[in-house]
C-alpha cells in the first residue's frame, strides 16, 4: 500500500480504543532491572509452533452446573444489543472472548444445559465462574474490539494470533530538498511517501539496494549528507548521485526521486520504457558510459522484480491468505502484493484448538491480523468464512476505502490463492520437521544428561564486558520450537561495589535479578504464566564456565531456595577448540561427550547463541556510551584531532565504521593515533 504521511486524525477517531496489555508491559513502563531486548538481526524469525491445546476426557475445571449458572445469572443482565462478552475463571483469568450481534441471546445458547456442545464448549462453560459485558454501538464495532482484547488478553479458548511483529516499509522522505530513500517501522509521522508492507527486513533492505543501483538515490542521514565535503564511497560505486556535493542538480535529482516514487507507485513499465529510451538516446549520441549507466539501472530494475518472484497482471492491490492443518496445528501464508508486485510472503502458526475448522481459525485471525494494520482493497482467501460482509464493513471503516473479502473461485485470483495454499503445506510440513528433530534433540539431552524428563524450557546465561567497564548480562531461551527469541533479555550490571572483571558477581547478580522476579513476580506480570503455554521456569540453566562458575551458581541458587532447576556448566576445550568442551553437572564427574555427538553440537548451539546475543547487547551499550561521551575518551584525541576527525568523516557513526588505513589519511592523526581510534570502537570483549 502506498499512502503519504503525517496521520489522519479522523482515520484516529475510527480506530476502537485499544486496553491496556495484559501479557506484557511496554517497553517504556518495563522493569529498569530486566530490559526486554529483540535479536541482533533484523529479520523476522518464524513464528514458533503452538502447543496443542488437547480435549480431555474431563469436562472441565469445575462442577458443569456451575459454569451454567454463572452464564445464567449473565443472561438476565445481558443486554440485547451488539456487544463483546468475557468469560473468565475463579482466578479472573480470561477464557474466552466473543462477540454477538445480541448478547442476551448468544449467551443464552451457552446457558441451556439440554443444548449439545462440543467438548472444548463444554470445558470453557465448566470453567466459568462470572461474564463480563461491554456493549457496542454496532456489530461492526464487536468485531473490532473482539479483535483487540482476544491479542491483549489471549484467552485460552480462542484462536490466537502469537507472532505479531510490525511490518517494515519503505520510506521516500518529503523534508529535504534532496529525499532520502530508507527502511521505516512505526508510527508513519515523518513527512513523505511509504510503500509496503513488505514481508521481512530482508526484502526491504534487497529493495532498497536495487532502487539505489537504479535510481541513485542516497540513503546517508540528513546530518552526513549536510556534514560532506566530497562524495562518499556509495557515490563511487554508484549506489548514489551525489546530491550532497551537487554532483547532480536540484532538478536531475528530482527526477530521479520521481522515477522511484513511479516505480513503487506501480508504474515500472514506464518507468523502464524511459529509460530505455534514455540508453538508446546515449549510444546513437555516442556517449556510450552514460549509455551503460542506465543499462546497469535496467539491470537492476529487472533484478527488482526477479526477486519478487510471482507478480500479478490483474491484481493491483491484495493480500492473499490461505490456511492448511496437519498434526493439529495450523499455518497461515500471507502474500503481500502492491502496485501490481509481489511485496513478500509470511508464515503465521496460530494457537488454536485442533478442533477448530479451517474457516474459524481463518476468520479469527483476520480480525486480528488487521487490528493495527492497514487493509488493502482486496484480502483473498482459501476459505470461505462466515463473517466475510462484517469483516469487510469493519476493515473498510478503518481504512477509509471500499475493502472487499473474497474466496476467489476462477481466474488469476484463485490462481494466487493456490500459490500461496501450497506455500502454507510446506511450510507447516517444514515446521513439524523441524519440531520433531529438536523433540528428538531434547529427548537425547534428557538421556545423557540424566534430567528427570526432556527439557521444556533451557536458559542460557553469558556475560560479556571490557575491563570490567559496561558490563552486561544475557539469557537466551531455547524449547521444543527452538530458540524462543520473545524471551530473550539482557541485564545492565548495576552493582555499586563489583569489582571490575568479577564474572562470579556478575552471574550472581544476573541469576538474582533473574530468579527473584520469577520467586516474587511484580502485580503487572502476574497473569503472565497463565496467558502463555511456554513455561515461566527453566528446566535446564546453562552457564559458560567450568566448575568454579558452576559451584557459584549453586551456592545462588541454595541461596535462593532453588532445587527443582537442573544446573549445567559448558567449558570450553583446550585452545577454545569446538567439540573438546567439558560438561559440569553438580555431584556428577565431568562429562566428555564425542566430538560429532548430536547432543554436543546442541549445546555449542545454544552457548554460541548465548554468546552472540551478549556481545551483540554489550556493543549496543559501548556504542550508546561512546556516543554520549564523545571522541574526548580516547587517549591522546584532543578537540584538534576531534574537529578533524569529524570534518573528513562528517560523524561519529562513520569514525567507527572507519579502516586503520582510512583513519590515518585524516590530517594530523598519526599511525599510532590510527590503531588506537580503530581498537576503541572495535575491542576484543573478555
Amino acid at each position: 500500500m502506498v499512502h503519504d504521511s503525517p496521520d489522519n486524525p479522523d482515520e484516529r477517531a475510527r480506530k476502537p480504543p485499544r486496553l491496556a496489555a495484559t501479557d506484557a508491559p511496554p517497553e517504556s513502563l518495563a522493569p529498569p532491572d530486566l530490559d526486554p531486548a529483540t535479536t541482533g538481526g533484523e529479520d523476522e524469525d518464524d513464528a514458533l509452533l503452538p502447543d496443542i491445546l488437547e480435549e480431555s476426557g474431563a469436562v472441565g475445571e469445575g462442577p458443569l452446573a456451575t459454569g451454567h449458572e454463572a452464564i445464567e445469572r449473565a443472561v438476565r443482565l445481558a443486554p440485547t444489543s451488539p456487544g463483546v462478552y468475557r468469560m473468565l475463571n475463579a482466578n479472573a483469568d480470561v477464557l474466552y472472548v466473543g462477540k454477538a450481534k445480541n448478547v442476551k441471546k448468544r449467551l443464552s445458547n451457552y446457558a441451556r444445559q439440554s443444548a449439545p456442545q462440543p467438548a472444548r464448549i463444554l470445558r470453557m462453560i465448566a470453567a466459568t465462574v462470572t461474564v463480563e459485558i461491554v456493549s457496542t454501538n454496532t456489530e461492526t464495532e464487536a468485531l473490532l474490539l473482539e479483535a483487540n482484547l482476544i491479542k491483549q488478553l489471549r484467552p485460552r479458548f480462542n484462536v490466537q494470533l502469537r507472532d505479531d511483529k510490525s511490518f517494515p516499509y519503505i520510506l521516500i522522505t518529503g523534508d529535504h530538498w534532496a529525499p532520502q530513500i530508507l527502511k521505516h517501522r512505526g508510527a508513519q509521522t515523518r513527512p513523505g511517501r511509504y510503500f509496503g508492507p513488505f514481508a521481512s527486513a530482508g526484502a526491504v533492505n534487497r529493495t532498497i539496494t536495487a532502487l539505489q543501483r537504479a535510481f541513485l538515490i542516497r540513503s546517508c542521514t540528513d546530518s552526513f549528507f549536510e556534514s560532506r565535503t566530497r562524495p562518499c564511497l556509495l557515490y563511487q560505486i554508484r549506489r548514489c548521485a551525489g546530491p550532497c556535493t551537487r554532483e547532480i542538480d536540484f532538478g536531475g535529482y528530482t527526477t530521479l526521486v520521481r522515477e522511484a516514487t513511479d516505480f513503487l507507485s506501480g508504474k515500472s513499465h514506464a518507468v523502464k520504457q524511459e529509460l530505455a529510451g534514455e540508453m538508446e538516446k546515449a549510444a546513437s549520441e555516442l556517449e556510450f558510459e552514460r549509455a551503460a549507466l542506465y543499462r546497469d539501472r535496467l539491470a537492476a530494475l529487472s533484478a527488482i522484480q526477479s526477486q519478487q518472484g510471482i507478480n500479478p497482471r490483474t491484481v493491483e492491490e491484495a493480500d492473499v491468505f490461505a490456511i492448511h492443518q496437519e498434526g493439529g496445528f495450523s499455518c497461515v501464508e500471507v502474500f503481500f502484493f502492491r502496485t501490481g508486485q509481489n511485496w513478500g510472503n509470511r508464515a503465521y502458526f496460530p494457537r488454536a484448538e485442533k478442533t477448530f475448522t479451517p474457516e474459524e481459525v481463518l476468520g479469527s485471525f483476520l480480525a486480528q491480523f488487521y487490528d493495527d494494520k492497514p487493509p488493502p482493497k482486496n484480502i483473498l482467501l482459501s476459505h470461505e468464512i462466515e463473517e466475510s460482509e462484517l469483516l469487510a464493513n469493519a476493515l473498510a471503516i478503518k481504512a477509509g476505502h471500499k475493502v472487499e473479502v473474497t474466496a476467489p473461485k476462477r481466474g488469476e485470483k484463485k490462481e494466487l490463492v493456490a500459490h500461496a495454499l501450497t506455500n502454507a503445506r510446506e511450510a507447516l510440513g517444514r515446521k513439524l520437521a523441524d519440531t520433531a528433530t529438536q523433540s528428538r534433540l531434547l529427548d537425547a539431552m534428557a538421556t545423557t544428561l540424566s534430567l528427570p524428563h526432556a527439557p521444556k524450557r533451557i536458559e542460557v546465561y553469558d556475560n560479556s564486558h571490557i575491563q570490567g567497564t559496561n558490563a552486561v548480562g544475557a539469557m537466551i531461551v531455547a524449547g521444543p520450537d527452538g530458540f524462543v527469541k520473545n524471551q530473550y533479555r539482557k541485564f545492565n550490571i548495576k552493582s555499586e561495589g563489583l569489582t571490575p572483571g568479577d564474572d562470579y558477581a556478575m552471574m550472581r547478580e544476573v541469576l538474582e535479578r533473574r530468579f527473584k522476579r520469577l520467586i516474587n513476580p511484580p502485580e503487572d506480570a502476574a497473569g503472565k504464566a497463565k496467558d502463555d503455554d511456554f513455561p515461566q521456569w527453566p528446566d535446564l540453566v546453562i552457564i559458560d564456565g567450568g566448575r568454579g562458575q558452576l559451584n557459584a551458581v549453586r551456592e545462588i541458587f541454595a541461596n535462593l531456595g532453588l532445587t527443582q532447576v537442573s544446573l549445567m556448566s559448558v567449558a570450553k576445550g583446550p585452545d577454545r577448540d569446538a567439540g573438546r568442551e567439558t560438561l559440569f553437572m553438580p555431584e556428577r564427574e565431568a562429562i566428555k561427550l564425542e566430538p560429532r555427538d548430536p547432543v554436543l553440537y546442541f549445546i555449542q548451539r545454544l552457548r554460541d547463541e548465548a554468546h552472540r546475543f551478549v556481545i551483540g547487547s554489550h556493543r549496543k551499550l559501548r556504542k550508546k556510551d561512546i556516543r554520549e561521551a564523545g571522541l574526548q575518551e580516547i587517549p591522546g584525541i584532543g578537540p584538534s584531532r576531534k574537529r578533524a576527525l569529524l570534518h573528513h568523516f562528517g560523524t561519529l557513526k562513520e569514525i567507527e565504521r572507519a579502516s586503520i588505513a582510512d583513519l590515518g589519511k585524516v590530517p594530523g592523526v598519526s599511525a599510532e593515533s590510527a590503531r588506537r581510534i580503530f581498537e576503541y570502537f572495535h575491542p576484543q570483549p573478555g
